[in-house]
């Protein structure tokens, strides 16, 4: 009896984590579309790097307007249906944004990725904790390497994905638009290279619908927080009283700036360097695919021979070298290195967000939330890249906006993480939730 037990609760765990699984690859491919975004804004919409860059910054502003709504619809919808609500919302955002491509708005096409950008702070409100607590905080690392596999999968195909679809022969269309004989030869030729993204996304609507649908009648089941993350005996009441948690949301803020660095600015990197569109438009592919193999290794290291925490201090370290590289060498080789980064920033993620809701117990929702918002450094961080390039030399700024980061996750990988938590007897591990 025990055992048939224990084999139903393995089987709907396994379960879940296939349902979680094409959640996260979801959500991988339309955040890793960002990097061939910028250079599809650039040439469409005319636009210089500064305004191409408000493609990441609509994108993941969103999180930061959208995640607090998204904690306290979460506690009225559950976690389940939040998600599934989450994908409708990603649906309008992408019917939005395939109707003002081709009109060459490029205020609608920002709207259609904010919305985008909403519907995945809603998913993604839900789907973090809920991976983190499914089973023991402890080995939360493990379980998000898994969804970060997923995720990474997706972001190596989306760029090419979308090429093939939408951006097809973009060093030629440049080439006309240059060379166009009259301002209306040139919009026509404009105006034919952005209608490309009608379909694709209109497409992405309907397969989203589908994925919501499959969600709200799937067997994924309701986990309550407050029962799955336990608070420590002596916890404090108050989100503002526990100092690992916001060094935590510093923490993934600088994070998510640099993985977006490595990921959708290494298009813009490589244009530094004088590499044709054609080949910029899919370096954001390298990128991922180094993270794919840094979330394998993550996987298969954490936490059996290594602990997450100081998995992530190695991470941080790889960083700042690999970074320290890019900006000493020049061409394909610095662009090689920027995009090794994704294997440095690979299971940060997976690491910094069980270390930062570890023990919040009822404010798991909020903490959650609030760490969400933290997003929003993928779009200040490479805004100020943009920006500082302008004034002085794009390696540099590179360097100079990326080491000061990778230092501060150093930090909370080896004192940040425990702060506050020093004096406290060890966390109650959570059991595995099952039915």
């Amino acid at each position: 009896m025990n055992t048939t037990r224990s084999d139903n609760g393995t089987s709907h765990f396994l379960a879940s984590m296939v349902i979680l699984g094409v959640l996260y690859f979801v959500f991988g491919f339309f955040t890793w579309l960002n990097g061939p975004l910028i250079t599809f804004a650039k040439l469409a919409f005319q636009v210089p790097d500064t305004y191409a860059f408000l493609v990441p910054s609509a994108f993941y502003l969103s999180y930061f307007f959208l995640a607090l709504p998204a904690s306290g619809l979460l506690k009225r919808t559950g976690m389940k249906r939040g998600m599934a609500l989450g994908l409708f919302v990603m649906a309008i955002g992408a019917v939005i944004f395939s109707q003002f491509a081709p009109l060459r708005i490029y205020a609608g096409v920002l709207t259609g990725l904010f919305v985008i950008g909403a519907g995945l702070a809603l998913l993604q409100t839900a789907a973090n904790p809920y991976v983190s607590i499914l089973g023991p905080i402890e080995s939360a690392a493990r379980r998000i390497a898994v969804m970060g596999i997923c995720n990474k999968a997706a972001g190596a195909i989306a760029p090419w994905v979308i090429g093939a679809l939408a951006l097809r022969g973009i060093d030629r269309i440049e080439q006309q638009v240059r060379t166009a004989a009259t301002p209306a030869a040139r919009a026509g030729l404009l105006d034919a290279f952005a209608g490309q993204m009608r379909w694709p996304y209109l497409a992405a609507a309907l397969i989203l619908t589908v994925v919501a649908i499959w969600v709200v009648f799937s067997s994924l089941p309701e986990i309550r927080p407050e029962g799955a993350n336990r608070e420590e005996a002596d916890a404090h009441g108050s989100l503002l009283r526990v100092p690992h948690f916001w060094l935590g949301v510093l923490c993934l803020f600088l994070y998510v700036g640099v993985e977006v660095m490595a990921g959708d600015a290494i298009g813009v990197y490589g244009q530094g360097f004088g590499l044709p569109l054609g080949e910029t438009a899919h370096f954001t592919s390298m990128t991922m695919f180094a993270m794919l193999v840094g979330y394998v290794l993550g996987f298969l290291l954490t936490p059996r021979f290594v602990s997450q925490e100081r998995y992530l201090a190695a991470s941080a370290v790889l960083g700042v070298l690999l970074t320290l590289a890019a900006w000493l060498t020049s061409g394909f080789l610095s662009v090689l290195f920027v995009a090794t980064l994704g294997f440095a920033n690979a299971m940060m993620w997976p690491a910094i967000f069980p270390l930062a809701i570890r023990g919040l117990g009822r404010r798991t929702e909020l903490g959650s939330a609030f760490l969400i918002m933290a997003i929003a450094g993928g779009a200040i961080i490479p805004q100020g890249f943009a920006h500082l390039k302008l004034h002085i030399d794009f390696q540099f700024a590179f360097m100079a906006l990326m080491v000061p980061c990778y230092l501060y996750i150093l930090f909370y990988a080896v004192r940040g993480y425990r702060a506050g938590l020093t004096a406290r007897p060890k966390a109650r591990e959570s059991a595995p939730v099952t039915p």
